[in-house]
């Protein structure tokens, strides 16, 4: 299992949470969703999108369009 210290707040975790994130939901569209398009102020939002979607299996099409909408609000 990989080891990432989500605590911190960095370019690479941001990188490991949208990856994770756009893999889980199997996202088509992830050239929309890139690391450097969020900054700081967004990371703890981040993370909490993060760990629900790590929390949970499966997702209905209103839920995973609720969190790509989220995601996308988050934008810099």
């Amino acid at each position: 299992m990989e080891s990432v210290d989500l605590s911190v707040k960095s370019p690479e975790n941001i990188e490991y949470m949208l990856e994770k994130i756009t893999t889980k939901l199997r996202m088509v569209n992830v050239g929309a969703v890139k690391p450097e398009h969020f900054n700081d102020s967004s990371y703890e939002d981040l993370k909490e999108i993060y760990e629900l979607v790590n929390r949970k299996d499966n997702f209905s099409p209103s839920e995973m369009q609720a969190i790509v909408e989220e995601i996308g609000n988050l934008k810099k």
